[in-house]
């Protein structure tokens, strides 16, 4: 958030209405707590208040005070219960613009808060149409990054669409959501069996891992060690319990199907095969990093800045993972994006997290939390679990560390 200018006189119910709806809606985008609760300690000193934020993944408790008044007087708390939030960075951009404006004068605290109410506009029907392309999109670029076969990549891409006309289709639908992602495994699962079994041997697991790799949770492991390192023991600990409660629901609805077909005799054909040339895997990046910038729900000029991110962090990461091993090519690529996110927060005056997000999510471990997950229900192998347990914690190390190091090498000046 920008510096602040001297504000024209406003109620003081005005001004904490305003740091409300904007904790609500940074907490609706994805922000971690750590930069959530930096963020809303900045604005409201700006707008000459006391806040202090306490935030968790489902809610936040908000304590506010004037102090031009006698202490206690004017003491108000908050408790908001909020689902857990979904990045947009579009709306990210928008709100810290807004909150920017208000603080510089440029924008008064009604208007403000009006423009802050408006952003919670449902999405357009072509917007919900490019989320579910997107899935797909998302899908099949994974599948052509992992070099494997036209029909695998084929077999994603279809499955992926499907996942995001059922996301949509739960969206509405709260029974259903809550069981969103099993579903969304038990079907990714009917569609790999079924073609491997009548037309041809598919690499099983990888095609379902990757048909499923929107919705599995490597951002969220991601983000709740790093809320853990920054001491908001709740917050990480909570988004913690939430990722792997994801993965058991993904590992859940794919063993169902394997064990359903197993029971009427149908046996699929499993292939470990990766034949694809280098173009195909370059041409699966470009793809998957505008399938991001999608999934992101990025504004159109922000594009560039996304994709770019995304494929810069791709490319550090395996250059230097060949080089000198896969830990420390992702922190490598992660202290480098982290660094560059806060310049670009630093020089531009915009969130970092357009540059930092996309960057980190190509370097996440969640496909590999998934398929240890397959893989021990699978085997019934404790060995197999332990191994990539091992591995999910070596990422997680090497990303945290890369977090950690950026900031100290480019300390941001800007929370978000």
């Amino acid at each position: 958030m920008a510096a602040s200018t001297p504000l024209p006189p406003s109620s003081y119910a005005a001004r904490l209405a305003f740091v409300v709806e904007l904790a609500e809606h940074l907490h609706a985008y994805g922000t971690t707590a750590q930069r959530l609760e930096g963020a809303l300690d900045s604005v409201a000193t700006s707008l000459q208040m006391e806040c202090e934020p306490w935030s968790n993944p489902t809610g936040m408790i908000l304590t506010f005070s004037d102090p031009a008044r006698p202490p206690g007087e004017s003491d108000s708390t908050r408790v908001i219960r909020l689902p857990p939030g979904d990045t947009d960075l579009a709306k990210l951009c928008e709100a810290d613009r807004i909150a920017d404006d208000v603080v510089a004068g440029r924008l008064d605290l009604a208007a403000g808060h009006a423009a802050l109410r408006a952003l919670s506009q449902p999405p357009s029907t072509r917007a919900r149409w490019m989320l579910v392309f997107a899935f797909g999109l998302a899908a099949g670029a994974v599948a052509g990054l992992l070099r494997l076969p036209w029909l695998d990549i084929a077999t994603a891409g279809g499955t992926g669409l499907l996942i995001g006309l059922l996301d949509l289709a739960t969206r509405r639908r709260p029974q259903l959501k809550e069981a969103g992602d099993a579903l969304a495994a038990l079907l990714a699962g009917f569609i790999a069996i079924a073609v491997a079994s009548f037309i041809a041997p598919l690499n099983l697991n990888t095609v379902i891992v990757a048909s499923l790799i929107v919705l599995v949770p490597g951002m969220s492991l991601t983000n709740a060690v790093n809320e853990l390192t920054s001491q908001h023991l709740v917050s990480g600990t909570a988004r913690f319990a939430g990722a792997l409660t994801t993965v058991m629901k993904l590992s859940v609805g794919t063993v169902i199907a394997l064990t359903l077909a197993n029971l009427v005799g149908i046996t699929p054909q499993v292939r470990a095969w990766r034949p694809q040339p280098d173009w195909v895997e370059w041409l699966a990046l470009a793809l998957a990093a505008y399938a991001f910038a999608l999934l992101f729900r990025t504004a159109r000029r922000d594009y560039p800045i996304v994709m770019l991110s995304a494929v810069a962090g791709y490319l550090i990461s395996r250059l230097a993972g060949e080089a000198w091993g896969s830990p420390a090519g992702i922190f490598l690529s992660a202290m480098l994006l982290t660094a560059a996110g806060n310049g670009y927060a630093r020089w531009m005056q915009r969130p970092g997290a357009l540059v930092r997000v996309p960057g980190i999510l190509m370097l996440v471990p969640g496909s590999a939390s998934l398929r240890g997950m397959l893989n021990l229900v699978q085997q019934q192998d404790v060995a197999a679990g332990q191994a990539a347990a091992l591995t999910v914690l070596n990422v997680l190390l090497a990303l945290i560390a890369g977090l950690l190091f950026g900031n100290l090498l480019l300390p941001t000046r800007r929370n978000l």
